[in-house]
C-alpha cells in the first residue's frame, strides 16, 4: 500500500515526478487557464469596469444636459430680466430652441418616430403612457409635438424631481408641474393638455421586458378627466425597456421604495435601439362612468398599444434590428 501511495508518474513529459494528487491538480491548474487569468486579470477587470461605465454614460449625459439646459435658461432669464410665468410666451423661442435640440439627438440615437398626434384633441385632454426606465422617450415626444403643433404639453411629475436642486426654472420652461389635483383641473380648464403617467417611478424603478402595468390603486387622473369633462388619450413607445433599463425587482429594494418613495435604483442602458410613440384613439368624457371604470378602460387601451407594437418580452436585438426596417411614415 505505501509503494502505491509513494509511486510517482510523470505529468509534464516526464520531467517532473508527481503523485497522483500532485498530477490531478496540476491537469486542472492547465485546463482552467490560471495562469492565463492570472497574467490577463487586470485587462479582464479594466474591460468590465468600461462596460459597466458606458452602460450608464448615456443616462447620465442625458441628465446633465437637463442641468446645461437649466443654467442656459438662467443666463437667459437674467441677460433679458425676463420675469412671470415661465409658461409666458416669452419662453417660446427657448423652448423651441431645447426642443429642436433634443428632437435631433432623439431622431440621430433612436430613429424616433411619433404616429397617431391627429388623435389627441385641439382642446383640453389627458395624455396617459407607460413609463420606461428613463423618460427619454416622452421628453422626444414633448418636442415633437412642441415643434410640429407649436403646442406645447403640461406633464404631471413626481414629486421627487422636484427636490432636486437647480432644476426649478427647467421644469417651468418645458411645462412639468407636480400633480395636484389643482394644478391639472387649472391647466385643463385654461385648455391645456396634461400628460401624466399612473405608474409613476414605481413602474420606472420595477417595471421590466414585459411591460406590465404598475398603476396599483391610482385613479386620481380618472376623477379629474371626469370632473374637467375630457378625454383619455393612451399613449405608448415602443422598446423603451430594450434601450434604458432599471435594475430586476428585489423585495428589500421594494421595501425601500414603497417606504422613502425615492429612486434606490439607478437607470443604465442607452442603446441606439429604435423608438416609436404610438397614441391611441381617446377615450371619451362619458358622465355615466366611474373613477374606476375608467381607469380600467384606461388600462385596456394603453395595454392594447403594447400588445400590439411591443415583442413580449423584449428583445434587445430584435430593438437595435428595428432600426434597419423600412421608416414608418410619422404623422
Amino acid at each position: 500500500m505505501q509503494d502505491v501511495i509513494g509511486r510517482t508518474e510523470s505529468c509534464a513529459s516526464g520531467q517532473i515526478p508527481m503523485t497522483y494528487l500532485s498530477c490531478l491538480a496540476y491537469m486542472l491548474e492547465e485546463w482552467t487557464a490560471v495562469e492565463y487569468l492570472e497574467k490577463y486579470f487586470f485587462h479582464v477587470v479594466i474591460s468590465l469596469m468600461s462596460a459597466i461605465l458606458v452602460s450608464f454614460m448615456v443616462p447620465l449625459a442625458i441628465f446633465i444636459s437637463m442641468y446645461t439646459a437649466s443654467f442656459l435658461f438662467f443666463i437667459y432669464q437674467r441677460k433679458n430680466e425676463v420675469k412671470g410665468d415661465p409658461l409666458s410666451d416669452v419662453w417660446d423661442n427657448v423652448r423651441k430652441t431645447a426642443a429642436k435640440f433634443w428632437d435631433i439627438c432623439a431622431r440621430v440615437w433612436h430613429g424616433y418616430e411619433l404616429h397617431g398626434v391627429e388623435n389627441l384633441p385641439e382642446g383640453p385632454g389627458i395624455l396617459v403612457y407607460y413609463h420606461g426606465a428613463i423618460i427619454v422617450d416622452y421628453l422626444s415626444f414633448l418636442a415633437r409635438f412642441l415643434l410640429w403643433k407649436e403646442r406645447l404639453c403640461l406633464s404631471v411629475a413626481d414629486h421627487f424631481i422636484f427636490r432636486l436642486p437647480g432644476l426649478k426654472l427647467f421644469l417651468g420652461v418645458i411645462g412639468i408641474m407636480p400633480g395636484t389635483r389643482e394644478n391639472c383641473l387649472k391647466a385643463l380648464k385654461d385648455g391645456s393638455l396634461v400628460s401624466i403617467s399612473p405608474g409613476g417611478l414605481r413602474e420606472a424603478l420595477f417595471g421590466d421586458e414585459n411591460y406590465q402595468l404598475m398603476w396599483g390603486n391610482r385613479k386620481g387622473f380618472a376623477q379629474v378627466a371626469i370632473d374637467a369633462k375630457v378625454p383619455i388619450i393612451p399613449m405608448y413607445t415602443q422598446n423603451i425597456r430594450e434601450g434604458y433599463m432599471a435594475c430586476k425587482e428585489r423585495r428589500f429594494l421594494r421595501w425601500l421604495y414603497e417606504n422613502t418613495r425615492l429612486p434606490v435604483t439607478l437607470p443604465y442602458g442607452g442603446l441606439p435601439v429604435k423608438l416609436r410613440t404610438y397614441i391611441g384613439e381617446p377615450i371619451p368624457y362619458d358622465p355615466n362612468v366611474t373613477a374606476e371604470e375608467l381607469v380600467e378602460k384606461t388600462k385596456t387601451a394603453v395595454q392594447a398599444l403594447i400588445d400590439k407594437h411591443q415583442t413580449i418580452p423584449g428583445s434587445i436585438w430584435k430593438a437595435l434590428l428595428d432600426r434597419f426596417d423600412k421608416q414608418q411614415k410619422s404623422d
